[in-house]
């Protein structure tokens, strides 16, 4: 195809050219905040990184090649923050995917009364301001707080120290984690308002059971949702901050098991005010969530289903 004709093809109408500028008008907003809120950050930081940038500038500025990530390598916090992290990701991935789906199949149950209060319910703790719900929590999850007083009239002599151990803080926050699932059990619910009712009829001439439903109909075509949820929860845990921050002011106790990887980050940037080193690990763990996102996303294709796809 010569040039001219390509000129052709592409050259817009009058009303397309209008349209065009009508949509980019609207896009602005969006595009600015982008631009100056997102794009320019994340280059800025990149920069930062090689270079030796510190709130308190005391040495000229200067580049310093890869020494900040040569630094990282070498730092044995930061490894641990890590660990820290991938440690409370196994308990909490399992939970952000599994419980909302089990509150969601309960919800939607034909024999349950009332489920659009216990939806509400369910949802409201979600619109709770986190901060205020983990006072909540830190409260309930006391040496002498309800959770604890129950156990002992369960018969229970010796209750968790919930929070002030190592073998039990990462339940502890899991705990504190359900509260605010209400945005994913409407969207499990959501995906199971989706399955056709066909499906299930079919199933039940076939001879399958209420075991049988779900697990070759149900569990199949919730996948995708699964997949949702996995995504976010990674991204999520990656970036677990706020919790810890609260608890224990970032002091990473007990034993420094709440340290985790991105309150560590926010330490060296505002604490210690070293912000090149901070923007080296920021980029680390922005790699790091890359790069499990993306072996996640190849290995969908072995176990979510999409019904519209072969």
């Amino acid at each position: 195809m010569s040039a001219s004709r390509f000129a052709q093809r592409i050259r817009m109408t009058p009303l397309a050219r209008r349209e065009a500028r009508q949509g980019l008008m609207f896009l602005s907003p969006w595009l600015i905040g982008f631009g100056l809120l997102t794009a320019f950050p994340m280059v800025a930081t990149l920069a930062f990184s090689f270079s030796n940038i510190q709130l308190n500038q005391a040495e000229p500025l200067r580049f310093v090649g890869f020494d900040n990530y040569v630094r990282l390598l070498n730092d044995r916090q930061a490894w641990h923050a890590l660990g820290v992290t991938f440690r409370f990701a196994l308990i909490w991935l399992p939970v952000v995917v599994i419980v909302p789906f089990l509150v969601a199949l309960l919800l939607n149950s034909r024999h349950l009364r009332f489920t659009g209060v216990f939806r509400v319910l369910v949802f409201l703790p979600y619109v709770v301001p986190f901060v205020a719900g983990v006072l909540v929590w830190q409260s309930m999850l006391g040496l002498n707080g309800w959770i604890n007083k129950f156990l002992q009239m369960l018969g229970v002599a010796d209750p968790p120290a919930w929070l002030l151990s190592t073998d039990t803080i990462y339940p502890a926050l899991a705990i504190m984690g359900i509260w605010g699932i209400g945005a994913g059990v409407i969207i499990n619910l959501a995906g199971l308002r989706g399955i056709p009712t066909e499906l299930y009829d079919a199933a039940k001439i076939d001879g399958a059971g209420a075991w049988g439903q779900l697990r070759h109909v149900t569990v199949p075509l919730m996948t995708p949702i699964f997949f949702y949820s996995l995504i976010l929860g990674i991204v999520g845990v990656m970036q677990y901050f706020l919790v810890p921050i609260v608890l224990n002011n970032g002091t990473g106790a007990p034993g420094g098991s709440t340290l985790f990887y991105n309150l560590y980050l926010f330490k060296t940037f505002f604490t210690f005010s070293n912000m090149s080193y901070g923007a080296t690990l920021a980029w680390f763990l922005f790699a790091i969530t890359l790069v499990i996102t993306v072996l996640v996303f190849w290995s969908a294709r072995r176990w979510v289903y999409y019904a519209g796809e072969r």
